[in-house]
């Protein structure tokens, strides 16, 4: 717990407080733990403290080892109580508004008390909270430049991309919009260093175009719904994320296909981490509910 405070704190003072202990008999600690190792765990600035490599190779060890005994009381509190629990499970955009709703409805049906939190963000982050222990699994991509020892990936489908106006778009009303009319339009778009705007620009580049200049970068569909709703933006996103809002009229799939397709996704486990048995419910569910929605 000292080292996970340090670390998040950046001093020991600071982190003394959090744990309710007094400053010297923290740096005693450290001390006596450095010792045991017999390598420097932090670097002693002028104004914090920052981890050395063997710092972040314990604390990353404590994150784990935290969140494992959290997860035995939880399980013991589960026997106790009937079968309940805690589960949290984390998924990409398209998949979160296709394959998440029936699952999560079918284990809800299953097994009422369970609890299930979900965080939706890109694969790079859920793999790093996978690391961190702070999610069960999740549903996204793996990469080249990810590393896959202790993972496991069930492939369940491919993700195609579409562009999407508001209704009423000048853009809508031409009949199959090229590459240059789109490269002129205003787009909102990925943030930098995602792969789905690399391929969107690469799309544009590829048939000798520049990629379009006006652009507003997010990975935030509320506000992206709302820019496009308030001005005559595109934007690129997920065909099961557009579907979702097209079918409530918020806005409108543009007649043109984007070359720019994604990479399969799946669901991601650790192999060297053992699910509990909520978690190992909430898997099986989705699987079951994959098998149905995608084939």
């Amino acid at each position: 717990m000292l080292l996970i405070a340090i670390d998040e704190e950046g001093n020991i003072h600071r982190a003394a407080e959090t744990l309710a202990m007094s400053q010297p008999a923290a740096s005693k600690l450290l001390k006596d733990l450095e010792e045991m190792m017999g390598v420097p765990l932090f670097e002693r600035l002028p104004r914090g403290m920052r981890p050395t490599w063997y710092g972040e190779t314990m604390i990353r060890h404590a994150r784990i080892a935290l969140s494992s005994l959290g997860e035995a009381g939880a399980e013991i509190e589960a026997l106790k109580g009937g079968w309940s629990g805690s589960v949290a499970i984390g998924a990409i955009a398209g998949p979160a508004m296709t394959l998440l709703p029936p699952a999560l409805a079918r284990i809800t049906d299953q097994h009422p008390d369970l609890r299930v939190s979900l965080l939706v963000e890109s694969s790079d982050v859920l793999l790093e909270r996978l690391e961190q222990n702070r999610i069960d699994f999740l549903v996204g991509r793996l990469f080249e430049r990810h590393d896959k020892r202790h993972l496991h990936y069930q492939a369940l489908a491919e993700e195609e991309v579409c562009a999407i106006a508001r209704p009423g778009h000048p853009l809508l009303s031409v009949q199959e919009p090229g590459l240059a009319e789109l490269a002129a339009a205003r787009w909102i778009v990925p943030p930098e260093g995602s792969v789905l705007r690399h391929r969107f620009e690469l799309m544009f580049r590829s048939a000798g175009l520049q990629p379009p200049r006006q652009v507003v970068a997010t990975a935030a569909l509320m506000f992206l719904t709302k820019m496009l709703h308030e001005s005559d933006y595109l934007a690129v996103v997920p065909v099961d994320v557009a579907r979702h809002y097209a079918q409530f009229g918020m806005v409108r799939i543009v007649p043109v296909e984007l070359s720019c397709r994604m990479d399969s996704f799946g669901i991601i486990t650790r192999t060297d981490w053992l699910l509990s048995p909520g978690a190992r419910n909430v898997l099986e569910a989705m699987q079951a509910t994959a098998a149905e929605v995608y084939g």
